[in-house]
C-alpha cells in the first residue's frame, strides 16, 4: 500500500472514530481516535517523528493551556458563585433569570473558553431553578446557545477561534471589533427564541428564591486572580504593540496566577483538560499527514474561497454540515490548510463565526453542548435531543443568515 492510500485510510478511520464515539468491539472516543490516527501516521511512515512534532501548532496549544490554568484558578476561587450571589438583587423573576443567564454566559464565554464557562455555571443554574421550582431545561438550553454565540466574539472564546486567531494573524482587538455585533445580536435572539418555544414558562411572573446551598467563593483569592485575569485580557489587546504573542501572554498570566494564588498549584494543574490538549495535538498530526500526501489538493478546487458572497456563503454552509458530522473543532482544523493559502481576512472571520454558530444546531455540534447535557444528567435533569433541537435549529439558521449578511456588508466597507 503506497503512502497516499495509507494516509487516506488512517484519516478515514480516525474521523470515523471522531464521528461515531460508540463503535462495536472498540473502546473509543474522540481523543483516542485522534491519538490512534496520529500514532498511525508515524508508525506507517506517512510522517516522520520529527515531522509530526513540527505539525503540532504549539502557539495554539500553549494559548489553550494558559487559558485553562487561568480558568481553573477562577473556578476554584468561585468566581461564578461570587457573581451569582452579587446578582441576586436584580434576578427577581424567571424572565430576568433568563436574561441574566444569556448575558453572563455569553460575555464570560467571550473571554474565557466557553467549555469551561458552562462547566462552572451549569450546577448553579440547576440549584437556582430547583430552589425556585422552575423547569431547568429552557435555562440550560439558553446557557448552551449563549455560550456558543458569545464565544464568537473573541479569539479566546472557544478552541476553534484560537486556531483561527493564531493562523489568521488577525489581532485580538480587530477580531473582537469585527465579530462582536454577531454575538450581541445573537444573544438578543436567544432570549426571544427561548421565550417563544417555552411560552408556558414565562407567561406568569415567578419569583426567584435564594438557594439554601451556600455559594462558596474565596474572596481573598479572587483579589489576586481577577486582576491577573483582567491584565491578561488587557494585554491581549496591546500585546502586538510590544511584539508579544497572545499565547505567551496567556502563559505569563497562568504562571502569575499559580504563584500568587492561594490555592495549591497542583490542584489547579490537575483541573487542566489534558485530554483536550492531547486531542488537539493529535488532530494536528492527522491533518498534516493527509495534507502532506496531497489529498486535500483534490478538494481545493471544489471549495469556493473567493472573498465575496460565494466564498462567505460556502464557508457558512460547509460549517453547518461539517460541525454536525465531526463537531466544530475537528472541522475547523480540517479547514485550516485551505485557508492558509488565502490571505482574505473575511474568510477567516467567516470560518470563526460560522463554525461556532453552526455548533448550536444539534447536541453533538459543539463540546460545550455535550458538557451541559452530561453535567445536567448528574443532577437528574435530562435534556432530550428533541427538546434542544427545535429552538437550537431555528436560532442557528437565523444567526447564520445574519452572519452571512453582516460579513458581506463588512467586507464591502472595510476589506
Amino acid at each position: 500500500m503506497n503512502t497516499e492510500i495509507t494516509a487516506l485510510v488512517i484519516f478515514i478511520i480516525s474521523y470515523i472514530g471522531i464521528i461515531f464515539t460508540r463503535l462495536p468491539w472498540v473502546n473509543i472516543d474522540r481523543p483516542s481516535a485522534a491519538f490512534f490516527g496520529a500514532v498511525s501516521m508515524i508508525l506507517f511512515g506517512v510522517l516522520s517523528f520529527e515531522e509530526s512534532i513540527a505539525a503540532i501548532d504549539f502557539h495554539t496549544i500553549t494559548l489553550l493551556l494558559g487559558m485553562m490554568i487561568i480558568i481553573a484558578s477562577l473556578q476554584a476561587d468561585g468566581l461564578f458563585y461570587y457573581l451569582t450571589e452579587k446578582s441576586f438583587k436584580i434576578i427577581k423573576n424567571q424572565r430576568r433569570l433568563l436574561t441574566y443567564i444569556v448575558w453572563i454566559t455569553g460575555v464570560a464565554s467571550a473571554f474565557l473558553v466557553n467549555d469551561a464557562v458552562v462547566l462552572m455555571f451549569t450546577p448553579i443554574i440547576i440549584i437556582i431553578c430547583k430552589a425556585s421550582e422552575l423547569n431547568p431545561k429552557p435555562y440550560l438550553i439558553a446557557e448552551i446557545l449563549s455560550s456558543n454565540v458569545g464565544s464568537v466574539m473573541t479569539i479566546t472564546g472557544n478552541p476553534q477561534n484560537m486556531l483561527i486567531g493564531i493562523h489568521s494573524n488577525i489581532s485580538y482587538g480587530k477580531f473582537m471589533l469585527y465579530l462582536m455585533p454577531i454575538s450581541i445580536i445573537g444573544m438578543f435572539l436567544i432570549i426571544k427564541v427561548i421565550k417563544w418555544f417555552f411560552k408556558e414558562e414565562f407567561l406568569e411572573v415567578k419569583n426567584i428564591n435564594l438557594p439554601k446551598e451556600n455559594f462558596n467563593y474565596r474572596l481573598d483569592s479572587l483579589r489576586f486572580s481577577i486582576p491577573i485575569f483582567a491584565g491578561v485580557i488587557l494585554m491581549f489587546f496591546f500585546g502586538k504593540l510590544f511584539g508579544i504573542s497572545i499565547s505567551v501572554i496567556a502563559l505569563a498570566g497562568a504562571s502569575l496566577i499559580l504563584i500568587f494564588g492561594h490555592i495549591k498549584p497542583r490542584r489547579i494543574i490537575d483541573k487542566v483538560d489534558w485530554i483536550l490538549i492531547l486531542f488537539f495535538a493529535s488532530l494536528f498530526i492527522v491533518v498534516k499527514g493527509i495534507e502532506k500526501t496531497g489529498w486535500l489538493n483534490y478538494l481545493t478546487n471544489s471549495i469556493l474561497l473567493t472573498d465575496d458572497f460565494k466564498g462567505i456563503l460556502s464557508i457558512h454552509l460547509l460549517s453547518l454540515a461539517g460541525s454536525q458530522i465531526v463537531s466544530n473543532v475537528p472541522f475547523t482544523l480540517l479547514m485550516l490548510p485551505f485557508l492558509k493559502t488565502e490571505s482574505y481576512q473575511i474568510l477567516w472571520l467567516s470560518l470563526a463565526s460560522s463554525s461556532t454558530l453552526a455548533g448550536n444546531a444539534t447536541i453533538i455540534g459543539a463540546i460545550a453542548n455535550l458538557i451541559v447535557i452530561e453535567s445536567a444528567r448528574k443532577y437528574g435533569v435530562r435534556i432530550k435531543f428533541r427538546d434542544f433541537f427545535k429552538p437550537a435549529l431555528i436560532l442557528t439558521i437565523i444567526t447564520l443568515i445574519f452572519s452571512v449578511l453582516y460579513l458581506i456588508i463588512l467586507n464591502q466597507i472595510i476589506f
